[in-house]
């Protein structure tokens, strides 16, 4: 299983995720409507993966080489990473969990509809 294959399986088991091409070469996995992950399918690409992270973990990672602010969404705390084994594959994952469990939390909550009471 390739690395691609094993964070796809991932993000994809996390409750109510789902998958989507955008922007051509972008895998992008989304709860809610919101992305928590986008994976380039350009092995080329500047940024192979990309999370959101809280501002502790963000500024940890940008000490390691070969992470950055991503593209575009780096003032919100997202990382780029320049490919998938920058973290070792169980780190990924927590991270990967985290950044859907961020998002996750600013989902809008569903309001209870009222029952109408029966005459």
């Amino acid at each position: 299983m390739t690395a691609l294959d094993s964070i796809r399986e991932y993000c994809l088991s996390l409750p109510g995720a789902t998958e989507g091409i955008q922007w051509e070469d972008a895998l992008l996995f989304r709860v809610g409507g919101k992305i928590f992950v986008s994976v380039s399918l350009d092995p080329a690409a500047t940024d192979r993966i990309a999370f959101k992270c809280d501002p502790e973990t963000f500024a940890e990672l940008l000490e390691r080489e070969g992470a950055r602010p991503a593209a575009y969404l780096g003032r919100f705390q997202w990382i780029g990473l320049r490919d998938f084994n920058v973290v070792p594959a169980a780190e990924l994952r927590e991270l990967i969990r985290a950044s859907y469990e961020l998002v996750k939390a600013k989902l809008p909550k569903k309001k209870p509809t009222a029952r109408r009471a029966r005459r």
